[in-house]
């Protein structure tokens, strides 16, 4: 019987994924029939002996893989979001084949001479088919397709090799993070001194689902971290801590420090197969920002401007930390305590206040309220979709006139079987399919939040609203998408640009019109008062030199790692110190580095693009000009960002857009005013 009618990932006539029926063994099966079939659709085209087309050839490759997709979207997203070892054990057959498919795909010789033919021929495209076009044309060329004979096979060699070592990667940053915990037993809760009683539940929660009969745990999830820094005033606790977050897979048995020196080295080995003489050149010759050179002149510009900034903050913290006993000089493990002890003391600004009215059912609500204030749309709870974890919800979203234009899924809280960090990803982008009918996104926002506990629900910090309206932006990049095909199809837009959408949705946290939505106190009601608000909106200020410093030591390092044009065989820490050195204002901690837990560069898709997240801040700060001129969610201002932003996708040139929306270029202004 043939995998398909017993398989359930397999079924291309289901609405949703069958998260209900499917199981780990489904998946490699799954897997080699859908690739199967898209490799016989290329042969198919490749064969065609019409003239190519862009119909019969570019729109072609475009719906090809119908079984294979939704298959994919499917296991690489529970690979992050909810990966058992059964899991990741299959991961270790799958992603050779993955990457093998993908090798096939761009050096098949017969479909590139097609794609060729069909873009010399002069045809009366419209701009997204000519941008379809040239995007597939490009496609094939950066992956190695004008290579002849050994380049070719080293190429496939170098790509194969580096998937797997991707995924490497990501599974000791994982299990790093999973080994370590700060577990305190009765009679130590002297301890605890500082952390906020809502903090200690957590902790004593977590204990138990660690299986402790007792006692609070402390780990390296996210909101665990974060509050222990900020919290607690025992500072050899907090050097502990520290030391085992900022030292994942750094040498032990997890150890990321080759991986990190082999996957630098076979990118500069690809680019250069290419004719380029550094990783970083490649990418950039698709991004926003061209060049080496221009990323280089953001990165000094904005380090001139903050650092100084910067600098009275550490000093101002400094001071006042001494004022209140610490001694030997301020260290990176005193920077969060410290730093959140002086919003408190000297700010009056508590972000454990804030928590009460910031539940997370609440806060889902207002985003959902201002989503329909800007863009007219509407969300209503499915309880009939299937989802992978009993956490895991999912809205209907349509237009105010009833039309269903997506489904969110929505994934909030830490567990073992999650990566840290949050993100948005989809199960299924939107597309025009050839009878007409639109393939409605199916879009999945994964977080790591704080979580209830038995007597209270989930309240959210200040900072947690903000990344939940960062991944809606996003979410709204891809639910949004009117674009025909699926390549082009909502966040397929270059790096540089895809967190413009996220960013932009950031500024609302602070505006008292949005808060006015939901921010009331979860127990008593009461509204978040005008002061709060006017508290808000100055921190946001508070140590943004020293945020800003932070963003570039990231940006700095992925460009150091990228910009080599020899391969490195030195030591990683050492580089590391190095390629950071100008924006490091705490001491450095021996045995410590960002490069072997970094996954956004060596287990994501950010490398040589990590500066983005300034460039985008740039955009959006430029962009979110328009909104506030006419009061927080003004119609016409989201009218034109939903026209020429969130529903093109990739459909014309990122630079071309933005200025179809504001009218001319970025500059870095409204950014530098703002701070």
């Amino acid at each position: 019987m043939p995998q398909s009618f017993t398989n359930p990932l397999l079924d291309v006539t289901q609405p949703f994924p069958p998260f209900d029926r499917i199981e780990v063994p489904h998946f490699l099966p799954a897997f080699r029939e859908g690739i199967a079939e898209a490799q016989a659709e290329w042969d198919h085209i490749a064969s065609n002996p019409e003239p190519p087309t862009f119909a019969n050839t570019i729109a072609a490759i475009d719906r090809a893989g119908r079984k294979y997709r939704p298959v994919a979207d499917v296991f690489f997203n529970l690979l992050e979001a909810d990966a058992s070892e059964a899991m990741r054990q299959a991961a270790s057959e799958i992603v050779p084949l993955v990457t093998a498919h993908e090798n096939a795909f761009y050096l098949h010789e017969g479909l590139f001479r097609r794609v060729k033919g069909a873009l010399e021929r002069q045809e009366d495209l419209s701009p997204e088919q000519r941008m379809l076009s040239k995007q597939t044309y490009d496609g094939f060329v950066r992956h190695g397709a004008l290579l002849q004979g050994e380049g070719r096979e080293r190429f496939s060699q170098i790509r194969n090799t580096l998937s797997q070592k991707s995924l490497d990667y990501k599974n000791n940053v994982l299990a790093a993070t999973r080994d370590f915990e700060l577990h305190f037993a009765p009679g130590e809760e002297g301890l605890l001194r500082g952390l906020p009683e809502t903090e200690r539940r957590i902790a004593a929660e977590r204990a138990r689902t660690k299986g402790h009969a007792d006692g609070w745990t402390f780990d390296l999830s996210q909101p665990s971290y974060t509050a222990f820094m900020q919290y607690a005033e025992s500072r050899p606790h907090r050097k502990r801590l520290y030391e085992a977050y900022q030292s994942r897979a750094l040498g032990g048995a997890h150890d990321n420090t080759p991986l990190v020196r082999d996957m630098a080295n076979l990118r500069l080995k690809l680019a250069q197969l290419l004719g380029y003489k550094s990783y970083a050149e490649y990418v950039l010759a698709k991004r926003m920002l061209k060049t080496t050179a221009e990323v280089d002149a953001l990165l000094r510009q904005l380090l001139e401007a903050y650092r100084p900034v910067a600098e009275k903050e550490l000093e101002e913290i400094s001071a006042f930390a001494a004022k209140e006993g610490l001694d030997g000089g301020m260290q990176p493990w005193d920077w969060p305590y410290y730093q959140s002890r002086y919003q408190e003391s000297e700010l009056r600004f508590d972000e454990q206040q804030l928590r009460p009215y910031f539940p997370l059912e609440k806060v889902r609500e207002g985003v959902f309220a201002l989503a329909g204030r800007l863009y007219g749309l509407r969300f209503r709870r499915r309880e009939d979709v299937p989802v992978y974890h009993p956490e895991v919800e999912v809205y209907e979203v349509s237009e105010a006139d009833g039309t269903v234009l997506a489904f969110v899924y929505m994934d909030y809280f830490p567990r073992e079987s999650k990566r840290g960090g949050a993100w948005m990803t989809s199960f299924r982008d939107t597309f025009r399919r050839e009878d007409g009918q639109r393939e409605l996104p199916l879009v999945s926002l994964v977080f790591n939040f704080t979580p209830a506990t038995a007597d209270q629900p989930a309240l959210l910090g200040f900072r947690e609203v903000e990344t939940f309206l960062h991944e809606f932006g996003h979410a709204l990049h891809g639910m949004l998408s009117q674009a025909e095909y699926v390549s082009l199809s909502g966040t397929s837009v270059v790096r540089d640009f895809v967190e413009l959408p996220s960013q932009l949705m950031e500024n609302w946290a602070q505006e008292q019109d949005f808060l006015a939505l939901f921010a009331r106190h979860y127990r008593t009601g009461e509204p978040l008062s005008g002061e709060w608000v006017d508290k808000i909106k100055g921190q946001k200020r508070f140590c943004e030199g020293y945020r800003c410093l932070r963003q570039l030591n990231f940006g700095l390092l992925d460009m150091a790692w990228h910009t080599l044009e020899a391969p490195f065989e030195g030591d990683v820490e050492a580089f590391e110190e190095k390629a950071i050195l100008p924006a490091r204002l705490l001491p450095r901690k021996p045995h410590t580095a960002i490069s072997t837990s970094f996954t956004h560069i060596f287990g994501g898709g950010y490398a040589a693009g990590y500066y983005s997240y300034k460039w985008s801040e740039v955009l959006s700060d430029d962009a979110y000009e328009e909104f506030v001129r006419d009061g927080m969610c003004c119609p016409e201002a989201a009218s034109r960002f939903r026209e020429h932003i969130l529903s093109t996708g990739g459909t014309a040139d990122a630079m071309e857009l933005y200025v179809r929306f504001k009218g001319r270029k970025p500059t870095l202004d409204a950014m530098l005013h703002k701070h």
